[in-house]
């Protein structure tokens, strides 16, 4: 009688196991869900991709010439010293830090000016300021009318809950008074501050001014306005500097004037009372005065030409910048980059197709034990 060999029986397979067999099975029994969602994410990406608005960016790079911090009057502070004048404010520098320059560019006053500037549009034949082509002439995406139609819907709510802002009308009894945009305005200075961008690089010394307009030599344009725009404000504000010097330095050469002159005559007062005397009192009296006039006329010699130095550098034009890369006319769109686009919503089609049917599964896992809990 022949032995009965027990079959083998499987191994069961534990719960934290994950069975690839049985996943893979899953993935291709739903691969119907699975391409109909990539198609639909092929098909909504184009859409997106067709739909985005064109965007040009142009970028000019800049390195500032940056000045000598250090006062150029060589030794004019100790002698101003001997003589009691304080020369501290004249040590400082004239030169604005190139960190300020992102704080200008975004500042309104700045932004006030560049919203005038002409710009050439091809469905128009004139030149059309950036402020009137923002309200008047530009056209939303259809993209950024869903945006703000579902995503932007609790901000419009909002908004028509608050009501439009209270209109009232600056006094005109001072010739200093806050800067009051309009509402229009606002609008423009926000769509200008996401435009308009400047970076610093702080490691390798250099500026980058980026603009970013729908048409390529509207962004050139832009862009070239903001860079002069920028070099004027810097220049004006080393010129202001140059003046402010020049007075400080015009106002000590006046006083330092008055003593020379002051010491002039008391020495020559002393020398014609002390002609015929020799002995040491009267000569030491001589010798106070004349060392006090040597100091003095020293002090007044230097300030002299310090003064000649500052009134050159008030008109002395110096650049600010120089331009390493000068704008460019961009011939490419920066975006929309379709390619990309396309490939991200089949991404996401593709996660959302496994997702379903792996999460269908799971739905009727739960289904089943929430009714088997309920029957026990």
């Amino acid at each position: 009688m022949s032995e009965q060999k027990t079959p083998i029986q499987p191994k069961p397979v534990a719960d934290d196991e994950i069975d690839l067999l049985a996943l893979v099975k899953t993935l291709w029994n739903g691969r119907r869900i699975v391409l109909l969602s990539v198609l639909s994410g092929i098909i909504l990406g184009v859409a997106v991709a067709m739909l985005s608005p064109k965007e040009y960016t142009a970028t000019t790079i800049m390195v500032p010439q940056m000045g000598d911090s250090q006062s150029k009057l060589g030794g004019l502070s100790g002698l101003a010293a001997l003589a009691g004048i304080s020369m501290d404010n004249m040590n400082q520098g004239s030169d604005l830090s190139p960190m300020v320059y992102p704080q200008i560019i975004s500042s309104i006053p700045f932004q006030l000016e560049l919203m005038n500037t002409p710009l050439n549009f091809e469905d128009h034949s004139m030149q059309i300021s950036f402020f009137d082509y923002s309200i008047k002439y530009s056209k939303g995406s259809v993209l950024g009318t869903i945006k703000k139609y579902t995503i932007g819907l609790p901000g419009l709510l909002i908004k028509a809950i608050k009501g439009k802002p209270k209109k009232f009308s600056m006094p005109g009894d001072s010739t200093k008074q806050p800067v009051y945009l309009t509402e229009d305005q606002v609008t423009v200075q926000k769509a200008l501050d996401a435009l308009v961008s400047l970076d610093v690089n702080a490691k390798e010394g250099y500026l980058t001014l980026t603009t970013k307009m729908p048409e390529a030599l509207a962004a050139a344009q832009l862009a070239q306005k903001a860079q002069d725009m920028l070099q004027s404000f810097i220049t004006e504000f080393k010129i202001e500097k140059a003046k402010a010097n020049l007075d400080f330095i015009q106002g000590r050469y006046n006083e330092t004037k008055a003593e020379f002159e002051k010491a002039q005559v008391s020495l020559a007062v002393v020398n014609d009372r002390n002609k015929n005397f020799t002995s040491g009192l009267p000569r030491i009296e001589t010798d106070r005065i004349q060392t006090k006039y040597t100091i003095t006329f020293s002090v007044f010699q230097e300030l002299a030409k310090q003064l000649e130095q500052a009134k050159i550098q008030v008109k002395k034009e110096t650049p600010v910048f120089t331009v390493v890369q000068p704008v460019i006319v961009p011939t490419e769109k920066s975006k929309p980059k379709k390619p990309m686009i396309v490939a991200i919503w089949l991404f996401l089609g593709g996660i959302v197709g496994v997702g379903i049917v792996f999460g269908k599964g799971y739905l009727v896992d739960i289904k089943s034990k929430w009714n088997d809990n309920r029957i026990a």
